[in-house]
């Protein structure tokens, strides 16, 4: 099944992160999301033409997290926004994140 298929399930700890084999399946599934070195999180940077459209965006992926109860952080300035998954249950990263992202991608607007 397809990342974007999935639901995100909740997580309160007590679970592994996932391992570097998982985590390298997983960021080939998705498109333009990063993980920095050393980093427990998931990133991506999004551009827009406008700030009104960034702002679009971010209120379509709150909706978006809401609906799978997995939250991401983000930092909008002006017509970038950027965007970091991880799951601080357990301290990094879970294959939620994967499926948000995947999500994320869907939405309209980018």
């Amino acid at each position: 099944m397809e990342l974007k298929q999935k639901k995100c399930i909740p997580c309160e700890g007590g679970v592994p992160t996932l391992s570097p084999d998982e985590v390298t399946r997983l960021l080939s599934q998705i498109s333009g999301w990063r993980i920095d070195a050393g980093s427990p999180e998931l990133r991506k940077r999004f551009k827009f033409a406008s700030f009104r459209q960034t702002i679009a965006f971010v209120n379509r992926m709150a909706d978006l997290a809401e609906a799978e109860g997995h939250h991401p952080d983000f930092c909008v300035r002006f017509t970038v926004l950027e965007v970091s998954l991880t799951t601080h249950a357990i301290g990094g990263l879970s294959e939620n994140d994967f499926v948000l992202a995947a999500k994320i991608d869907e939405l309209p607007g980018q």
